[in-house]
């Protein structure tokens, strides 16, 4: 049989790569439902399954599990809305506060600097205006995104519901593109992808859920002002790896100072914060999710800033579970082995530039690099089904 020289099958890779990115980049408000529909539908699976087999009709099991999944939604919009509407209601203070720190600041600006208090207000003025037009100007932009958020809400659960009803269509679908031979393969495949969102997507549930009651509990103890509401926006800022907790430093930093007057909440909000974060990356999330699929942190952090990029906010939260779908895919792949390897956690020890072992696809070194990494391997993945 003949095969591409391995230059032509590299460029085709490469190629493959870039049409990849121009379609993910021209159809990604198209793309993000879908495939946020196709996690949830998994994450389903299990409410499905359970409806099944008591019999209940097929239509009504994935009513029962849209349901369900609204219900979730509405309670989290719920929280949201009462813990803003504590926020608004604390207006006149906050707006007070903020006065009293800026005024701080022109200060300690003055006594540093050449900068007198009435240039400071000609500046902050200048920049005002420059802001408020700026902002008229993006006025349309809010709305045409308002519009795609509500469509994006809108086709979620219809996308759910069909996926649930086509699922075995899908399936076969998905094995008439292989040989007969390889159906096996296929099938250890979809296993352990269904697995890896399931064991995810529930981790992130909750881990969202113990972020929220351990740092909103915390700083509610400590007195802090709107400490539920910092807790839950850094839990869901959280689940965008590296990004998302820097971003939710930031925000309860400016939510504490904007209620309090003084600098000792903001040290106490960072320190929990910092303690929360630590449970959480070394104790509470490796026994929750486990070392079923590891991403290396270079993998991650790009991956995240690439699929933000590609298809924004929506991206940036998919972009974990991807990678770990397209590793698992790849490792199964003799074609496609090297970026399985370059997307994974299997760090060797010695330098492949002396010993020659590493360099090569075998199952063997592939086995022991999981071992030293604590990685379990395909094969037991597969038993966790």
């Amino acid at each position: 049989m003949h095969t591409l020289p391995l230059t032509v099958r590299r460029s085709i890779e490469v190629m493959g790569l870039f049409f990849l990115g121009w379609i993910i980049v021209l159809g990604h408000s198209l793309l993000a439902p879908i495939l946020m529909a196709f996690f949830l539908s998994i994450m389903l699976l299990p409410v499905y399954r359970f409806f099944r087999r008591w019999r209940f009709p097929e239509v009504l099991a994935i009513g029962i599990c849209i349901l369900v999944l609204v219900v979730v939604l509405g309670l989290i919009v719920w929280f949201f809305s009462s813990q803003i509407g504590n926020l608004v209601a604390d207006f006149p203070m906050i707006q007070k506060n903020v006065t009293n720190h800026l005024n701080n600041l022109s200060a300690w600006i003055s006594s540093k600097t050449e900068y007198s208090t009435e240039e400071q207000t000609a500046f902050i003025q200048d920049q005002s205006s420059k802001l408020l037009s700026y902002a008229g100007g993006l006025l349309g932009g809010a709305a045409t995104s308002a519009t795609s958020v509500l469509i994006f809400l809108g086709l979620l659960p219809i996308y759910i519901f069909l996926m649930l009803f086509y699922k075995n269509l899908l399936l076969r679908f998905v094995f008439l593109w292989f040989p007969p031979e390889n159906h096996a393969r296929v099938e250890g495949i979809m296993h352990e992808i269904e697995v890896i969102i399931k064991s995810y997507l529930f981790g992130l549930l909750i881990q969202i859920s113990y972020i929220t009651v351990l740092l909103g509990g915390i700083l509610l103890l400590l007195g802090i002002k709107h400490a539920l509401l910092i807790g839950v926006i850094f839990a869901f800022l959280n689940l965008i790896p590296y990004v998302g907790a820097l971003l939710g430093n930031i925000i309860g930093v400016l939510l504490t100072l904007a209620s309090s007057s003084e600098l000792l909440p903001i040290v106490e909000v960072l320190g929990t914060i910092a303690v929360v974060q630590f449970l959480d990356n070394n104790i509470l999330m490796p026994r929750i999710v486990g070392s079923k699929v590891k991403i290396n942190a270079l993998a991650t952090i790009v991956g995240v800033l690439v699929a933000g990029e590609l298809a924004g906010i929506a991206g940036m939260f998919l972009s974990l579970p991807i990678i770990a779908i397209l590793k698992i895919i790849f490792d199964r792949s003799e074609l496609f082995k090297q970026w399985g390897v370059l997307f994974g956690d299997e760090n060797p020890d010695r330098s492949p530039m002396h010993t020659p072992a590493l360099r090569s696809k075998d199952d063997a070194v592939r086995k022991q690099l999981e071992r030293e990494n604590d990685v379990s391997p395909p094969e037991a993945r597969d038993k966790l089904v």
